[in-house]
């Protein structure tokens, strides 16, 4: 009885409270669209979009209404908490529909109707940004808000700077999802402006927003164009309208691959023209670019990035693969951002961007079938790299070469003024015959080469580093056969010359040979270069001069058996890496009527060692 008397004591009570509520309730509704309780309502909408709200201009609320509304004017919307003080936007009069909250529903804005807007918006290097509706550092559900329903935004003002994208733009953006009778209009999004400084145009195509739902994909179509390079693609919100979910296909092409820097704020090499295409995922911190296929002259590249930005700073996870890839198609010539002529360098000027070297981390893997040089061409190309506290390490990059195998480890570290490389190179079993071949006639040289490069030098591309290269070359041949018109030549006597012009293609067995140069500032000076051949021993000296890529050899032959009417003079070799000459000083030369041939054999277990 007594739990009777209580049961109905609570319910009288609670229907008495829930009176009171109402009245008071109805009497605040009454009061706020009677233009009472200003500041209260000001209060009331800064805590639910959470952040500083000012309204300088009228408001009025129309809350007794099966749609409320609240129109203002000269408004000022402040950031949020979790990014730097400073205005969000500026505008001069908003009209917005209201849902009051609900047993499944959260309550929110349906509608938005605004005018003369100013947006700035900006995102620090961490991802935080006063766009965003909540802290990015909390998680968030967006199952059971209310979804803007129509939207109007003619020829906003928009300044944006984002530190983690790498993105700068001003200009324009209108926004347009008017809905009302008769089929719903999709949601049209434009804009026009400077985006890292070229000018841009864009436009997204999306769902209508009068049908769009929680529990469907919402999609969407874009394009961008900024000068001559363009990306258009498609893609849905898994979970409208929560953006740290997102799927999208791409295709992107223009004169210069570097270009879409303008356009998407990521630091790429100078190319030609070029094509690329791919899928693209968020998952909050971590983005993914899969089925990656591009191309830009004879090179392809195909495979997968992915950054993880969850730490603060973005980490890298790449793995690519080519069937050709020719360093050519790559740098400033390439893409004719230089006036200077072609060169016959062979090293490459394709620079790594300093953006690449200060990544937070990165794990890089690349396959090529074949990657081409100059006029080298490396075979199953491979590497494995890391990057670290500014440092870009290659353990180990592989590859074939002329039937031989090349072993290397480089490292480049980018926290100095001017980055600083340091490279070991190993290169064995090369045949030379088949790295000089021709089709015009056999190669003057074969034999098996084992080879090693250890050096230290500055700069961001190949080029630069050769160019400023300190340490050893040396290059050793236990076993090998020279054309014996080329190697009577060095001896300068008529024999050889005979043997050259009627094309004896006669074979000399090679003893041993061995070259050897230290390199210091990129200048790499002979100290042993020797051919030894059963009929002449083969010396040299002289440079090679790697920031020109000139060479400027001089190689005498000094004979193991008596001849009649030699020339003493210098075989000088000469020209560029890539297109190396043979020259015969004939002035200032020496005629003997007769050389002893003197020359004895080399010790070539004492001159070989490990190179």
């Amino acid at each position: 009885m007594k739990a009777s008397l209580l049961v109905r004591r609570s319910v009288q009570w609670t229907i008495v409270v829930f009176a009171v509520m109402i009245v008071l309730s109805a009497g605040l509704l009454a009061a706020l669209e009677a233009g009472y309780g200003r500041a209260l309502l000001v209060h009331f909408i800064a805590v639910r979009i959470g952040r500083p709200l000012q309204v300088k201009g009228i408001l009025q609320a129309h809350l007794f209404s099966r749609n409320p509304r609240v129109i203002a004017e000269e408004v000022i919307i402040g950031n949020p908490p979790w990014t730097a003080p400073g205005v969000t936007a500026q505008i001069g009069r908003i009209s917005a529909v209201l849902t009051l909250p609900g047993f499944r529903h959260s309550g929110g804005i349906t509608g938005l109707d605004v005018e003369a807007v100013t947006l700035h918006l900006n995102r620090d290097a961490t991802g935080r940004a006063n766009w965003q509706l909540h802290d990015p550092a909390r998680k968030n559900a967006n199952t059971n808000s209310s979804i803007v329903r129509s939207l109007s935004m003619p020829n906003a003002d928009v300044v944006l700077e984002d530190a983690r994208r790498h993105l700068q733009f001003a200009g324009t953006v209108s926004a347009q999802d008017l809905g009302g009778p008769g089929a719903a209009p999709p949601l049209r999004i434009e804009g026009a402006g400077q985006l890292n400084g070229r000018p841009v145009t864009f436009a997204v195509t999306a769902d209508p927003l009068a049908t769009a739902s929680h529990k469907d994909p919402y999609h969407f179509t874009f394009t961008e164009r900024s000068t001559d390079s363009r990306l258009d693609g498609s893609g849905t919100l898994p979970q409208p309208f929560s953006f740290e979910i997102l799927d999208a296909a791409f295709v992107a092409a223009g004169p210069d691959l570097k270009d879409l820097y303008f356009l998407t704020g990521v630091h790429l090499l100078d190319t030609g023209s070029y094509r690329l295409s791919g899928k693209f995922s968020r998952r909050g911190a971590l983005t993914t670019f899969g089925d990656l296929s591009g191309t830009s002259a004879s090179s392809d590249i195909r495979g997968r990035v992915s950054t993880d930005s969850s730490s603060g700073r973005p980490r890298f996870s790449i793995d690519l693969h080519s069937h050709v890839l020719r360093l050519s198609d790559f740098g400033l010539r390439a893409a004719g951002r230089t006036s200077q002529p072609k060169s016959p360098l062979l090293l490459s000027d394709a620079m790594i961007s300093p953006n690449v070297l200060h990544a937070e981390g990165a794990a890089v893997k690349y396959h090529a079938d074949q990657v081409e040089v100059g006029r080298l061409s490396f075979e199953s190309v491979s590497l494995d790299a890391t990057i670290g506290r500014n440092v870009l390490t290659v353990a180990p990059l592989l590859a074939k070469l002329a039937g031989g195998r090349l072993n290397a480890h480089l490292t480049l570290d980018g926290s100095r003024e001017v980055a600083a490389a340091k490279v070991d190179l190993r290169i064995t079993d090369l045949q030379l015959g088949q790295l000089f071949h021709q089709e015009t006639g056999p190669p003057p040289m074969e034999g098996i080469v084992q080879a090693r490069v250890r050096i230290t030098g500055k700069g961001r591309s190949v080029h630069q580093v050769a160019a400023s290269a300190s340490g050893t070359v040396t290059a050793q041949m236990p076993l090998g056969a020279l054309r014996k018109s080329f190697a009577e030549l060095t001896d300068i006597d008529l024999r050889g010359l005979g043997l050259l012009l009627t094309r004896n293609e006669q074979d000399v067995p090679i003893r041993c040979a061995i070259a050897h140069f230290t390199a210091q500032d990129g200048t790499l000076t002979a100290h042993d270069l020797v051919v030894d051949t059963d009929p002449v021993r083969i010396s040299g000296e002289g440079q090679i001069h790697l920031d020109a890529e000139t060479v400027d050899l001089s190689i005498r032959g000094n004979p193991k058996s008596p001849r009649l009417f030699r020339l003493r003079t210098p075989v000088l070799v000469q020209g560029t890496l890539a297109h190396p000459a043979i020259h015969i000083p004939v002035k200032n030369s020496q005629l003997m009527l007769a050389d002893p041939g003197r020359a004895k054999d080399v010790d070539c277990a004492a001159l070989l060692g490990s190179p």
